[in-house]
């Protein structure tokens, strides 16, 4: 199954058609994309029951996250081994790195984003775990119960004020306006043939930049999801970015920056792309 944020209504999307959930449910569920993650598994159970004719067609522009107000934003950094040699660290053990994405930034999968004056704004193309129930002290052989689909999402990320000062600020050099684009749509796991292994690409001006398999994740997602929540509950629709593979502007020589004009394409094998546009 597909569910998609269309125009801000929750809707399920077959073949490349819409259906509205809070019409076919006859009010059951409500028009907000974020609040059917609180009845995850209610809302499945009806989807598979209920009639899913009348869809109607739709533009990718006019698709907004499909998470879009996470209680909590977590992500994930030095996740694939190139990456980390690319950037200078030692492979993490135990616990990889985690940071937040403030959720203003948040916006779906086509969009117009402005850059930063003077700064240096990097792309980072990652799968996306959307939580489907609250998850706290789950093993890796029950995470993927938990989950309630994948998407992609674009970690943009401004790095002069992500590395700078006494200490680094990922999470406000991650936050800027537009800098966490997700989508499509939402796709169920069992949409996968193996959802461990998916193939992610990202390009600047038809330029493939990252090319990579989340069957190279040094912390798998269910490995992730258990992790996390030894920690910390998860909530249901709570977002996670996975991690990047290599290929950032920051570990290139020499260094590569997002400029006005450029166009990046993010796509992730199953599950679909995200476009955007920067501008000065």
């Amino acid at each position: 199954m597909r569910i998609a944020n269309l125009a801000g209504r929750l809707v399920v999307v077959t073949a490349d058609l819409a259906v509205d959930v809070q019409r076919a449910s006859d009010g059951l569920f409500p028009s907000d994309p974020q609040a059917v993650y609180d009845r995850w598994d209610e809302f499945r159970t009806w989807a598979t029951q209920a009639d899913l004719g009348g869809g109607v067609p739709f533009a990718a522009a006019e698709l907004g996250a499909p998470a879009p107000a996470p209680r909590q934003l977590l992500a994930i950094g030095l996740n694939y081994h190139e990456h980390v040699a690319e950037a200078g660290f030692g492979v993490p053990e135990g616990m990889p790195p985690v940071f937040t994405k403030f959720a203003t930034s948040i916006t779906g999968p086509v969009t117009e984003v402005a850059l930063p004056k003077g700064g240096h704004t990097d792309w980072e193309v990652e799968l996306v775990v959307v939580v489907g129930r609250r998850t706290y002290q789950v093993s890796e052989a029950e995470a993927w119960s938990h989950i309630a689909g994948l998407t992609a999402g674009q970690d943009i990320s401004e790095r002069i004020i992500q590395m700078g000062g006494p200490a680094p600020q990922f999470s406000l050099g991650k936050s800027y306006p537009g800098f966490t684009p997700t989508g499509p749509w939402l796709v169920t796991p069992d949409e996968f043939d193996d959802p461990d292994d998916l193939e992610l690409t990202c390009a600047i001006n038809g330029e493939v930049v990252q090319h990579g398999r989340t069957r190279q994740l040094i912390f798998s997602v269910p490995s992730l999801i258990a992790k996390l929540s030894g920690v910390l509950p998860l909530l249901p629709g709570d977002v996670i970015f996975t991690g990047t593979p290599a290929g950032v502007g920051l570990g290139r020589s020499p260094q590569r920056w997002l400029a006005a004009g450029d166009e990046l394409l993010s796509s992730i094998q199953g599950i679909g792309e995200l476009r955007q546009r920067f501008v000065g």
